[in-house]
């Protein structure tokens, strides 16, 4: 971006404010959501003169100056006033300075004789990293994603299908052939909508996009609670990113992290020579883990910021959920401490009550708004009712991440069939907590990384055994109870692990057992959206039985899943060894034939084909008219899905 050093604009009016005393009084209470469009950088016209109006919230400030490319970088040019009512807010309009503008704060401080520069924390964009100062810039957009918007509550809805594709965007697909450049927002529109579209996800989860400093982040280190990065192209690029998931019928959720910032100076950090967005005591307002500070939740204007923030990307970009970053982190006072690193509540407790009565009222402010989203939160603990009402005493999150599922299921996986048997609890204990929340089953980015390896090199045994166990490792997620969340790459097995840095392995997809696996995943999506027994009640225990889970000598499994209509039901029997189980024999209560559906050892997913030649028949047992008895070849460490028959109803012919 060209530096404007053509001329000086003009100087700071004070009498222009976009700023009513109702906006004050909003603000001061800590229920003003929608700063965005006050605070920062706005394009307006006053007296037939278009330029720029800047507020910041600075209260400890002795001084405000913006400086930018329009004045040479001046420091003393341009000067804000103060308003009057004890808001902390300083203000200006400058005539003359136009969109694309680059600017900062040079903030002087009432205190130590600090003074610094500070980027705008409502800034709607960013120069490209690794510069660091705001971009004024107007969110004009004509979006033509209508159809989705109307239509969004019943896509986003409890009872609808969930399968997310969870996305880094700098490293799903990079361009090779120019020195492996990051593909833009517009570039992936079009390859990301059409990959996902063609595999049957039904949303899309982008690991945070907000302005970040450190690419190594993945952006969990934010500093742009307003603007998407520009790494990857304008906020309008973004936007038709969005605009054309939409117009494919594809959900965007956005990783949004209001747990902790970076200690970059141009950031949120020591904002204005004081601890102003985080606490001041390092027990309180420092994360030991991650090296970063904590919101202070207890002040007014940081819950406007934190909730105006995820409002803005509801708002201004169609955003259809937010994922919550590290809510455990929020939630305890002595999260990654130790002993007498940390400070109890006044009641003498662990939990961070400030920060539990923003996450309520974050909630209670975006499903007033935009009662057709969800908020997610990725939550480790047991802390209860995250994921209900906040009248009934929950949280108010739409759903959580099942943590305790991924773990067990993983450990159970990872380890060799001949001790599986010993810990089939691993895989049947989830259920027994499985509707007292809205669970989300997540195999995210974070199982992927430090070391942790490949989703496929967690498998045990050879070449065909991995892929077997990973084809049906994702069988069991895919029907267990829960909306599903996978990271690129685990649907085609990438050998390696993430790295940020890197394009995923598609060359991977030369090999027949690469393939097979991607469209496994593909059909098992396709399943999951076009059977209601397999989402309409995930979150019900009327929508779940067990057929047989005492069978952990032979390692076999087997359930069924209902939709609202208890007629319309789906069998499901997992053989978690690599022996075949033939004719094995599982009780059902309706008799007839049932087609096999789907089987994981199918040849055409570089399976070994052992099956039931398309259908079994349910046999009525002796002395018992309400019960039947289907018997099945069950796959080496495979999985097969029935579906009852329903009976064709004979047409009565009309007489002439």
């Amino acid at each position: 971006m060209k530096k404007k050093h053509d001329k000086t604009r003009g100087t700071v009016r004070h009498d222009v404010s976009l700023f009513t005393d109702h906006d004050i009084y909003l603000f001061k209470e800590g229920n003003h959501f929608e700063l965005y469009n006050k605070l920062g950088s706005h394009t307006i016209t006053a007296d037939g003169t278009e330029g720029i109006y800047f507020a910041l919230w600075a209260p400890n400030a002795e001084k405000v100056f913006v400086t930018g490319d329009f004045n040479r970088w001046s420091k003393e040019s341009h000067q804000l006033a103060a308003r009057k009512d004890d808001s902390g807010i300083w203000e200006g309009f400058i005539p003359g300075v136009d969109q694309g503008s680059v600017y900062k704060y040079h903030i002087v401080s009432r205190y130590n004789n600090y003074s610094v520069d500070k980027g705008d924390p409502y800034a709607f964009h960013s120069e490209l990293s690794p510069q660091t100062a705001s971009v004024a810039w107007k969110l004009d957009y004509e979006w033509n994603d209508s159809a989705w918007m109307s239509e969004r509550d019943k896509r986003n809805a409890l009872n609808a299908p969930c399968s997310v594709y969870e996305v880094h965007l700098g490293s799903w697909r990079r361009v090779p052939e120019e020195e492996n450049r990051f593909m833009n927002y517009r570039e992936l529109a079009h390859s990301l909508t059409d990959y996902v579209k063609d595999m049957g996800f039904t949303h899309v989860e982008l690991m945070p996009v907000m302005e970040h400093p450190f690419y190594g982040s993945w952006g969990y280190q934010s500093v742009g609670y307003f603007a998407p990065t520009s790494r990857y192209g304008t906020p309008q690029d973004f936007m038709y990113m969005i605009d054309y998931m939409h117009r494919n019928g594809i959900g965007v959720i956005l990783d949004w992290v209001p747990s902790h910032f970076p200690s970059d100076e141009h950031g949120l950090s020591y904002f204005d020579g004081t601890y102003l967005y985080e606490h001041s005591d390092p027990k309180k307002g420092y994360h030991p883990e991650w090296k970063s500070y904590i919101f202070n939740y207890s002040r007014n204007e940081v819950r406007n910021f934190l909730i105006s923030s995820a409002l803005f990307w509801l708002d201004k970009y169609h955003i259809d959920g937010i994922r919550v970053d590290a809510v455990a982190s929020m939630l305890y006072l002595d999260y990654a401490r130790n002993e007498g690193e940390w400070i109890p509540n006044k009641y003498g407790g662990n939990e961070d009550l400030d920060a539990v009565s923003f996450i309520k009222r974050l909630n209670e402010a975006v499903y007033s708004a935009y009662p057709d989203v969800q908020t997610i939160a990725e939550e480790s603990t047991a802390w209860p009712m995250v994921s209900r009402p906040t009248h009934l005493g929950g949280l108010g999150f739409g759903m959580k991440w099942n943590m305790g599922w991924m773990h067990d299921t993983l450990k159970y996986m990872s380890k060799e069939a001949i001790y599986k048997k010993y810990h089939h609890d691993q895989l049947t204990f989830s259920v027994w907590y499985a509707f007292t929340e809205n669970f989300v089953l997540p195999l995210s980015h974070d199982e992927v990384v430090h070391g942790k390896g490949a989703l496929i090199g967690k498998m045990p045994g050879d070449e065909w055994q991995r892929n077997a166990n990973l084809r049906l490792l994702f069988g069991y997620m895919y029907s267990h109870p829960g909306k599903k969340l996978l990271f690129m790459g685990c649907e085609f097995g990438q050998w390696k692990e993430w790295n940020h840095d890197e394009s995923l392995e598609w060359h991977a997809l030369e090999h027949q057992s690469h393939q097979g696996l991607q469209k496994w995943v593909r059909d098992l999506n396709h399943l999951y959206r076009n059977e209601p027994a397999l989402h309409e009640m995930d979150f019900s225990q009327e929508g779940f039985q067990w057929i047989d889970f005492h069978d952990w000598e032979k390692s076999v499994l087997s359930f069924i899943r209902k939709a609202k209509n208890h007629d319309d039901f789906l069998v499901i029997v997992f053989n978690f060894t690599p022996v075949p189980r033939y004719d094995y024999g599982i009780i059902v209560q309706k008799g007839g034939m049932y087609e096999e559906i789907l089987n994981s050892d199918s040849e055409q997913y570089w399976g070994s084909n052992v099956g039931n030649l398309g259908a079994v028949h349910a046999q009525p047992m002796s002395g018992d008219e309400h019960q039947y008895m289907v018997r099945l070849n069950l796959p080496p460490l495979g999985v097969v899905i029935l579906k009852p028959e329903k009976k064709k109803q004979k047409r009565k012919q009309k007489k002439k």
